[in-house]
């Protein structure tokens, strides 16, 4: 390759091995690089544990933010910290050939303190934290935080008994202390990616891409992304205590993954044994197999564990990390879904003949009708829409969207002023509003309704300590006041409709800007900095 690749790490005695690392396997293939150092919030913030901050992706940000900016050409990370849903435009380009994977116990005076009842260990990892509590539960644990080196020293400053270290650091720069100063803990499973470093690009750099693959260690990759769907399917992160390991023996793998409560108090283990071939899904298997045999309510308890910060919210629909990692930190937030959707069984006559005009409000409907047949069944000629994030899905799996309004209302007028041949094809649910075919009906417009899906109600109680609630659908709004009242706590609403309706009910209602739930979570944040201006 002719330029010189530009390649950004922290800066810290461990990136900059990973990143001269990555440097050397280049070189080897004949090209010049240059080491550029971008330091992130996780190194500069140090007096707190990373599930603390409330940051997802606390060491990667300020490199993937140069990547996109091009400072760099390159970003080097110790996989395990990288985010498992990637900025747009930035992609994995190489994982380099793991190294060990194991944690290990770094001793200050040997290790006769196991022989007593109470002892104290340091870590700053949540997932540590809850497997040693879980093996050792009448042991205190105590906050670790700074690079190797300053946390090796921490250990000797303090009186403590051990502290936890990834072994592939302590190897990597040297440190790892004799054989009777520490303990490999191969009972504690690693973090996903753990001992792996993953080379980041610009999606639309192929040329950089390409040569950048040549360092790329194929063994490695598939594990640590087996080990990643686990994680990503079970939305953790820093804040959850997950562990996932997956090793290619014999052109099997091996994979084990467990999950805790932040205390130890509580585990979910999988393991499964596959050809290589077939372990293609293994991870997201995993999960989904511990989801539906109770993970779902230990993550959610896990989610909701902030609800002891200032101001309190409750959204009316389950978030994810990702999502409830955008509020700002003295905001806590509880979350439960308070509708079900059920896809209708719809039969087969319905799209035999091309349709004209089709209308969908929601992306409900949409996945309901795909849920049903294959995209290259549904032969529509014109497609109109409610919503930008329903016509992407429209775009994305239908065919071209012919025209797309904000809400129900201004779509039928749109309909009433163009449509030529006054029929259209209505898919909808089983509680959709009624101001769409309204209005058709009365400027004679012929509805033919399709039900295909039906929206649910799972009213629940909830606290009234929460300041304001948020809601997604004039039917989750239903919902909620089966059981609660509207009290004192602002309503905040993703768009017009919902908005509408929330109006009849609340004092003061908010709606986002935009409707998705990052604008909505954005009118969260600004209404509650306003306040306590």
């Amino acid at each position: 390759m002719d330029k010189i690749i530009r390649i950004g790490t922290r800066s810290s005695d461990l990136a900059m091995w990973q990143a001269n690392t990555v440097a050397q396997q280049l070189e080897h293939f004949g090209c010049e690089t240059e080491i550029v150092k971008i330091d992130s919030i996780g190194d500069i913030v140090l007096d707190k544990p990373l599930y603390e901050l409330g940051v997802t992706g606390v060491f990667t940000k300020n490199l993937d933010v140069a990547l996109l900016n091009g400072k760099i050409d390159i970003a080097v990370h110790s996989f395990k910290d990288v985010p498992t849903q990637l900025p747009e435009g930035i992609v994995q380009a190489a994982v380099i050939k793991r190294g060990d994977f194991n944690d290990v116990l770094v001793m200050k005076d040997g290790e006769d303190f196991f022989t007593e009842k109470n002892a104290v260990i340091a870590t700053g990892s949540l997932r540590r934290k809850a497997q040693w509590l879980y093996r050792y539960p009448n042991h205190t644990i105590v906050g670790l935080r700074g690079n190797v080196n300053s946390r090796l020293q921490k250990l000797e400053d303090n009186d403590w008994n051990g502290a936890v270290f990834a072994k592939i650091g302590l190897k990597r720069l040297k440190l790892l202390p004799p054989q009777e100063k520490h303990i490999i803990l191969d009972w504690m499973v690693p973090a996903p990616a753990q001992g792996a470093v993953m080379v980041a690009a610009l999606d639309k750099n192929k040329e950089l891409l390409e040569y950048v693959k040549q360092i790329n260690h194929e063994d490695t990759a598939k594990c640590v992304k087996i080990e990643r769907d686990f994680l990503r399917v079970l939305e953790g992160g820093c804040t959850a205590p997950i562990g996932a390991l997956a090793l290619i023996i014999k052109e099997e793998v091996k994979f084990k993954a467990v999950l805790f409560s932040p205390d130890g108090s509580n585990k979910m283990e999988f393991s499964k044994t596959v050809p290589v071939d077939n372990a293609w899904d293994l991870g997201e298997y995993g999960a989904k197999f511990l989801l539906e045999r109770g993970a779902k309510n230990l993550m959610k308890s896990i989610h909701a564990s902030n609800v002891e910060k200032a101001t309190l919210i409750y959204s009316t629909k389950s978030l994810s990390l990702d999502q409830t990692n955008l509020l700002d930190s003295k905001i806590g937030v509880g979350s439960s879904d308070f509708i079900t959707i059920r896809n209708n069984r719809l039969k087969r006559i319905l799209v035999k003949k091309p349709i004209k005009n089709v209308v969908f409000t929601s992306q409900n409907a949409v996945e309901a009708l795909l849920n049903n047949f294959d995209a290259t069944e549904l032969d529509f000629e014109n497609i109109y829409c409610v919503g930008r994030r329903t016509k992407r899905l429209i775009e994305k799996r239908i065919g071209k969207v012919a025209h797309v309004a904000k809400d129900a209302e201004k779509l039928a007028t749109y309909l009433v002023e163009n449509l030529e041949d006054k029929n259209v094809t209505f898919f909808c649910g089983n509680k959709r509003r009624d101001e769409l075919p309204s209005i058709l009906t009365e400027n004679a417009i012929e509805v033919n309704e399709v039900e295909c899906y039906k929206t649910q109600l799972t009213p629940r109680k909830i606290d009234e300590k929460y300041k304001g609630i948020l809601f997604y659908s004039p039917s989750g709004i239903e919902s909620y006041l089966e059981e609660n009242s509207t009290s004192s706590s602002v309503a905040f609403c993703i768009g017009e409709t919902t908005g509408a309706e929330a109006k009849k009910h609340f004092d003061q209602v908010i709606v986002s800007k935009v409707s998705t739930v990052e604008s909505l979570l954005k009118s969260v944040n600004t209404h509650f900095e306003e306040v306590e201006e």
